[in-house]
C-alpha cells in the first residue's frame, strides 16, 4: 500500500505483517541544499517500490514509523523507484532504531542506537562510496576509464577482507552481506560502462574485474534478483556487458530477447526479462510473436498479472489480428484449442449454466447449427462455470442435448480476460486462418450472424 499522506517529522506505516511484530523507528535529519520529500522504498520484484515518503521540518527532521513486510533491505532517500540514484540501503527486520542524516551526496549514521547491521552496511557504503559516485551519480560526478578502473581494482581488492571481524550476530545479514556486496559492485561496474562518458574503453580495455562478472552467476535463482532493490536493471546490465564480451550483436524482437535470455539459466528470470522487453511493444502481433516462445516461462502469478496489462492496451481486436488460441479441456477431457480449429470458421459462445440469457439463446444456436451442418463452420461453447459447477454443466450437456465442441474454462479465463468479457452470453466469430472477424458478433436469435457466418465462409 502506497503511503500517500505527508508529515512533518514523522510518517507513520500501520500495514501489519504476521512476519514482523515490531516497528522500525526512523528518526533522520535532512541536511541537503535543497529540500525535498524523502522517501521510504520496498523492494519488490527486484525493484524499489515507494511505500511512504515525508516532508522534512523547518528545522529538518524527518521521521518513519513502520512494520517491515519482510527481513531484508529497505531505502530511504530523495531519488525515484527507477534509479538508485540519492536513495541509500537500510535492513530491517523489525524493532530497529535509526538515527541517520541525509546530506547533498550521501548520509552519515548518528546516535548510538542504530543496528550492528546497519552499521556494517553503511561501512560498506563508505568503502565503496567513490565508485558509487562515478558510476551512479555521474552527471555531477565527471569521471572516466581512466581514472575509474584503477581506483575500482583498489577497492575491490579492499572488499576480500572487508568483512573480517563483522560478525552482526544475526546469521541470515551475515550470509546476505556478502551477496548485496556482490550486487553492489556489479551494480556500479556495469553503470558506469552504460552511461553517457567523455571516453568509453574497448572491451580490451576494461579493467580485471570485469572478467569475474558473468550474468549466469546473478542469475541462478529469482530469490537473488528479487531482494535486490535493483536486481532486473543491474542483471540486464551485466547480460549487455557480456554480450560486449563475446561479441554478440543487440537485435530487436525475439531474436534480441532469446539473445538475453541465453545468459540466464533460471526460467522465472527469463520470463522477467522477455516482459521486460515486452512492455515497449506497440503491436499485439509483437507481443504475441513473443509470447509464442516465452509464455511458458510466465510462471508466476506477478508475472501473469504484468503480462495481462502489458498486453490490455495492445488489443485493438481489429478484424484480420489473430484469434486468442485458447485450450480448454471438453467434455471427455480431451484439449481443444484454437490452433487446433485453423481450417474452419469458428463462431465461439462464452457462456454459463447459471446465465438466464445464455440459456435462451440455446434453442436458437442449436437450430443454426443444424442450419450450417454440411459447412466448414465449427461450433465452441466456452464455459465460464466454476470447477464446483462442472457435474452442473456436464449434465446440461445430456439434458439439453448440445451439440458443438462444448469447452470447460474454469472461470473467467485467460480468455475472458483477453477479450475483456464481463457479460455473457458473448458470441465471437473467426476465419478459416485463425483470424478475428468480430469478438462481439450478433446473436444466434438474430438473422444477422448466419449472414455473417455466409459472408465469412465465402471470404
Amino acid at each position: 500500500m502506497k503511503i500517500k499522506a505527508l508529515l512533518s517529522t514523522l510518517l507513520c506505516i500501520t500495514t501489519v505483517s504476521a512476519m514482523a511484530q515490531l516497528p522500525v523507528e526512523v528518526k533522520g535529519l535532512f541536511k541537503k541544499k535543497r529540500i525535498s520529500a524523502v522517501k521510504l522504498f520496498k523492494v519488490k520484484y527486484g525493484k524499489s517500490v515507494e511505500i511512504g515518503n515525508a516532508t522534512p521540518s523547518a528545522n529538518g527532521q524527518f521521521g518513519f514509523l513502520f512494520y517491515p513486510e519482510y527481513e531484508g533491505l529497505y531505502l530511504i532517500g530523495t531519488g525515484n523507484e527507477n534509479s538508485p540514484n540519492d536513495n541509500y540501503k537500510f535492513y530491517f527486520k523489525g524493532g530497529e532504531q535509526l538515527s541517520v542524516n541525509l546530506l547533498d551526496s550521501s548520509y552519515v549514521l548518528t546516535g548510538k542506537l542504530n543496528s550492528k547491521e546497519n552499521v556494517v552496511l553503511t561501512q560498506w557504503h563508505d568503502l565503496t562510496f567513490p565508485l558509487e559516485q562515478k558510476a551512479i551519480n555521474f552527471m555531477k560526478v565527471q569521471s572516466t576509464f581512466v581514472d575509474f578502473f584503477p581506483e575500482q581494482e583498489e577497492i575491490v581488492a579492499k572488499t576480500k577482507t572487508f568483512l573480517n571481524g563483522k560478525t552482526t550476530g544475526n546469521a541470515r545479514f551475515d550470509k546476505e552481506i556478502k551477496t548485496i556486496m556482490n550486487w553492489d559492485l556489479a551494480n556500479y561496474a556495469t553503470n558506469f560502462l552504460n552511461t553517457p562518458r567523455s571516453a568509453h574503453p574497448s572491451v580490451e580495455e576494461y579493467s580485471n574485474f570485469y572478467s569475474s562478472l558473468k550474468a549466469e552467476d546473478f542469475a541462478k535463482t529469482a530469490d537473488k534478483v528479487y531482494n535486490y532493490p535493483w536486481g532486473l536493471r543491474t542483471l540486464t546490465a551485466i547480460i549487455s556487458v557480456n554480450m560486449r564480451q563475446q561479441n554478440k550483436a543487440y537485435k530487436r524482437g525475439v531474436e534480441g530477447v532469446d539473445v538475453f535470455t541465453s545468459f540466464v539459466p533460471n526460467d522465472t528470470l527469463k520470463g522477467d526479462i522477455a516482459l521486460d522487453n515486452a512492455a515497449g511493444y506497440k503491436t499485439i502481433n509483437d507481443y504475441q510473436a513473443l509470447m509464442a516462445k516465452y509464455d511458458k516461462y510466465i510462471i508466476t502469478k506477478a508475472q501473469k498479472e504484468r503480462s495481462n496489462s502489458i498486453m490490455s492496451p495492445l488489443l485493438t481486436y481489429k478484424p484480420g489480428t489473430d484469434a486468442y488460441n485458447f485450450s480448454y479441456p471438453d467434455k471427455n477431457g480431451k484439449t481443444v484449442s484454437m490452433a487446433d480449429l485453423k481450417g474452419k470458421v469458428v463462431l465461439v459462445d462464452m457462456w454459463a449454466t447459471w446465465c438466464g440469457p445464455c440459456k435462451a439463446e440455446i434453442p436458437h444456436l442449436k437450430k443454426l447449427e443444424e442450419e450450417m451442418k454440411g459447412t466448414d463452420v465449427a461450433f465452441v461453447s466456452v464455459s465460464v462455470d466454476e470447477a464446483k459447477d462442472k457435474e452442473k454443466w456436464l449434465k446440461m450437456i445430456e439434458t439439453e442435448n448440445l451439440g458443438g465442441t462444448q469447452l470447460f474454462a474454469t472461470g473467467w479465463s485467460d480468455m475472458a480476460k483477453y477479450y475483456k468479457v464481463t457479460g455473457i452470453p458473448r458470441f465471437m466469430v473467426f476465419d478459416k486462418q485463425g483470424k478475428i472477424v468480430t469478438v462481439d458478433s450478433p446473436r444466434p436469435s438474430q438473422p444477422e450472424l448466419k449472414a455473417l457466418l455466409q459472408k465469412t465462409l465465402a471470404n
